[in-house]
């Protein structure tokens, strides 16, 4: 089954472009439901949310709904000599997600590693240390630079049961080319804009502004859908992390008619409504 949504939904600025402008913050997540089956929660990469706040987020989305959960950056963001340590935060989020846990929704957790984690033998002894940590959850794993993307990589993930987090991002030289890898039942999926003016030099909010054409969706959905016909594979998760003034949102509709147009039987959810502007520049497309 294949779910798309966005990374985060409690923007202030989706007022208006995907939000009725007069939303609470505390409508948001019931909202966004209705339009999406799944959502990655990246504040958790900032700071660790108690277990109420994890039951509360269960408590308002329909039964079926998935989330995933981004690893504090405390556990991914790390030097070298300290690899092999494993923050207490980690300990913190395993215990305040049980309510996620208990409902049966929370899909995966997302280890997101930035562009200077290299595969050193130190670098692949943390992701051991975090995945003996973590045991029994589902881990994906995100990687920024290139070096990572080779078949010892892929190996080495699913040997642990990592799954691969194939990106779209801008096609920078030590940067992740776009693919279809699979190393767990869950594949996943990320889409970060391809803003090449202010990747390395933006903020987390310029650097992923970003909206996608039909034209730079069409190859990717073609990837989903390779990745949920394999045999292996139980669940695909895709997320759009271009989130400002709503274009992740507006894009991860299009995108998931895309989908449903072209394989609607792997598809989760009803078909969500979409502008005239965008549906035509779906069927353009």
């Amino acid at each position: 089954m294949i779910h798309v949504g966005t990374c985060g939904y409690s923007y202030a600025d989706w007022k208006g472009p995907f939000y009725p402008p007069t939303i609470r913050p505390s409508e948001m997540l019931a909202f966004y439901a209705r339009a999406f089956t799944a959502v990655e929660i990246d504040s958790t990469y900032y700071r660790v949310p108690g277990q109420a706040t994890f039951a509360a987020l269960a408590a308002r989305v329909p039964h079926g709904f998935r989330f995933c959960v981004k690893l504090p950056g405390t556990a991914t963001h790390v030097p070298d000599t300290e690899a092999h340590a494993v923050h207490s935060d980690v300990a913190r989020l395993r215990r305040n997600l049980e309510p996620l846990v208990a409902a049966g929704a929370l899909a995966a957790l997302l280890m997101q590693f930035p562009n200077g984690f290299h595969p050193t033998a130190a670098a692949r002894a943390h992701i051991v240390a975090l995945r003996a940590a973590l045991d029994e959850l589902t881990l994906v794993a995100e990687f920024r630079n290139r070096a990572w993307q080779t078949h010892e990589t892929l190996t080495f993930l699913r040997e642990l049961g990592i799954g691969w987090v194939n990106v779209d991002m801008p096609q920078f030289d030590t940067l992740m080319r776009p693919g279809s890898d699979v190393t767990s039942p869950v594949a996943y999926v990320r889409f970060h804009g391809r803003n090449r003016q202010t990747w390395w030099t933006g903020t987390n909010v310029t650097r992923y502004d970003y909206e996608y054409g039909a034209e730079e969706l069409g190859p990717w959905a073609d990837r989903l859908i390779e990745m949920a016909t394999n045999p292996d594979v139980h669940e695909v998760l895709s997320f759009f992390n271009n989130h400002r003034r709503g274009q992740a949102a507006r894009n991860a509709q299009v995108f998931a008619a895309m989908l449903r147009s072209r394989f609607p039987a792997v598809v989760a959810g009803a078909p969500a409504a979409l502008p005239a502007a965008e549906q035509l520049r779906l069927d353009i497309g």
